[in-house]
């Protein structure tokens, strides 16, 4: 009796044991197969899976991009950084990386095309502390470029000369060279006439140094000198004393000051009408020193 009270507690416990050793192992694939549990972290690479701080090259900076025109001085390959001397003001680094495009008489290339004496213009930014390289433009193949304006200053001695651009309302220096061609309406011009507030224009060639070079300068008026317009008035401001003139011989307006008692037949003198004048280029501009209102416009 007592040997099979024995056996009977034997089989409870091996079951109670298998039991639990089932229920263990079901958790556990359970726990296995299911959704993991969020627990509110990511892993390492899961919020720079794009961009390794290491190995990627940066986003260009933003800002405001700055172009700056000059000479290579010189040019530092394994520091990624140019000397440049600009046309104006003092000598500065620029640095440049994988960002940058390098072009080279407007053929793509790399910071292999450029050259210790290259013309350059460069797309400048704020990187950081530093200056930035976005675009460097480096030019061999020189163009022809015009100007129109007055004189401001010349040396004759060194051939400087500036002039106070018409178009962009700045001063432009250049060099006048003994190959420069001096010209006027009637032929050939002199330097004497290269005086402050001449009306010239100007055949620039961009130089491989600091100051372009003139091809060709026109004289088209020196201070002192007369001239004779004939045409259609096309705008008059007796205020100001200033009218307008469509030159008939050459089709361009002239802007053209204008004393009231300088002017024959002053009831006529309003938009439309035909008008001669005679007039001084003063270095300023036109002084009218007769003008005769020939007939009114129908």
């Amino acid at each position: 009796m007592a040997s099979r009270r024995t056996a009977l507690l034997f089989m409870v416990v091996t079951l109670a044991a298998v039991t639990a050793a089932q229920s263990t192992v079901g958790q556990g694939m359970a726990g296995q197969s299911g959704a993991p549990e969020s627990t509110g972290t990511q892993s390492p690479g899961a919020t720079n899976e794009n961009h390794d701080p290491l190995l990627d090259t940066p986003p260009l900076p933003k800002g405001k991009v700055t172009l700056i025109g000059g000479t290579v001085t010189g040019l530092d390959q394994i520091k990624n950084r140019i000397t440049l001397q600009p046309f104006a003001g003092k000598k500065l680094n620029v640095f440049f990386d994988d960002r940058t495009h390098v072009y080279r008489d407007g053929i793509e290339t790399t910071q292999l095309g450029i050259h210790k004496g290259d013309r350059v213009y460069v797309d400048t930014m704020l990187d950081k502390t530093r200056v930035f390289a976005r675009n460097v433009r480096v030019i061999t193949q020189l163009a022809s470029v015009d100007a129109r304006g007055r004189v401001v200053r010349y040396d004759a001695a060194s051939g400087a000369m500036t002039l106070q651009d018409e178009l962009s309302s700045e001063p432009v220096t250049f060099h006048v060279n003994s190959a420069t061609a001096l010209k006027n309406d009637h032929g050939s011009a002199s330097a004497s006439d290269l005086k402050p507030g001449t009306l010239v224009t100007v055949k620039l060639t961009p130089g491989r140094g600091k100051h372009d070079v003139a091809r060709e300068v026109s004289v088209l008026a020196v201070p002192g000198a007369t001239f004779t317009f004939s045409g259609r008035i096309t705008y008059v401001n007796l205020r100001s004393r200033v009218m307008a003139v469509e030159n008939e011989s050459d089709k361009k307006t002239y802007e053209i000051n204008f004393n009231p008692a300088n002017v024959s037949n002053s009831n006529a003198l309003h938009e439309g009408a035909q008008a001669t004048i005679q007039a001084e280029f003063t270095g300023d501009g036109y002084m009218a020193r007769n003008v005769a209102v020939t007939e009114k416009s129908e």
